[in-house]
């Protein structure tokens, strides 16, 4: 004959031991969502960054492509600008559309940078003989630091690089 006894002890501990292998897996469920989900999260990310080399003019061409513009080969326009120490209205509104683009002039008070301008041939609303349409890029160090596009149009607009 075999006996066996259970003590409230015993009930206790077996209670505890799969309490907390049932603890375990939901841990490890929650867990493995959440790794899903940033994983996710990682990809979108890397799918969403911007590549702003553009030390030549092929790595321009590609970073004006990367919003979807179609622009001339060569550009239009290249110049020299001295950002100002100090900004005033018009240069804090245009820090504000570079700020809405990952870009930000204040690091580069009253340094020298050039400006490369291309003519946009595939804007919404305007054909592609139509030369008003543009993309400033401003470089400095091989690195765009902002920009914007704009029309050259009496009534144009200036926004920034992604498509409105």
């Amino acid at each position: 004959m075999f006996v066996f006894s259970v003590t409230s002890k015993t009930v206790k501990y077996v209670s505890f031991v799969v309490l907390l292998f049932v603890l375990a897996c939901v841990c490890t469920a929650v867990s493995r969502v959440q790794l899903k989900k940033l994983n996710s999260q990682l990809v979108e990310v890397k799918t969403n960054s911007i590549n702003f080399n553009a030390s030549d003019n092929k790595e321009r061409l590609a970073f004006i492509s990367q919003f979807g513009w179609e622009v001339e080969e060569e550009p239009d326009e290249v110049c020299e600008i001295i950002i100002p120490q100090e900004f005033d209205d018009v240069y804090e509104n245009y820090n504000a559309i570079q700020l809405k683009q990952d870009c930000d002039l204040t690091d580069y008070r009253g340094k020298r940078v050039k400006r490369w301008t291309y003519i946009i041939k595939n804007y919404p609303g305007y054909s592609q003989e139509d030369t008003c349409v543009r993309i400033n890029l401003l470089i400095y160090d091989g690195m765009v630091i902002g920009g914007d596009v704009c029309s050259t149009e009496l009534s144009g607009f200036m926004h920034t690089f992604r498509k409105e």
